[in-house]
């Protein structure tokens, strides 16, 4: 059984920091394609990164690059999403998402950003950022 447990969410003010965390189980980890997406109530989810832990590639949406990144420590089967110089904008539950065993090698960056991609999802975690 795939599963995805994020955490590490919080309140915090513009400006600040946070890393969220994806535990992964019931796959392989190391060769899957990842990725973090974020929703407001009421609002679409919106694509945050997309990466293949094969080899760390990852896309990023236009909102956050530079200021989130995303790393991977393979024998704790974590995915970890850093997000510096939050904003108010940022405000919304964070989630990890898995299609294991795959790597969308030739797929373009718009479509590894693509939530439909995606088969497996965690619950979310919740990021407040406050002005």
């Amino acid at each position: 059984l795939v599963q995805l447990v994020e955490s590490g969410g919080d309140s915090v003010e513009a400006g600040g920091s946070l890393t969220l965390s994806c535990v992964a189980s019931g796959y392989v980890f190391s060769t899957s394609q990842m990725g973090w997406f974020r929703q407001v109530s009421g609002k679409e989810r919106e694509a945050v990164s997309a990466t293949y832990t094969g080899n760390g590639r990852t896309y990023y949406a236009d909102s956050v690059k530079g200021r989130f990144t995303v790393s991977q420590d393979d024998p704790k089967a974590t995915l970890y999403l850093k997000l510096t110089n939050l904003k108010p904008e940022d405000t919304a539950m964070y989630y990890c998402a898995a299609t294991p065993g795959q790597y969308w090698r030739s797929v373009r960056a718009t479509d590894w950003l693509n939530q439909t991609m995606y088969g497996h999802w965690g619950q979310g975690t919740q990021v407040t950022v406050s002005s």
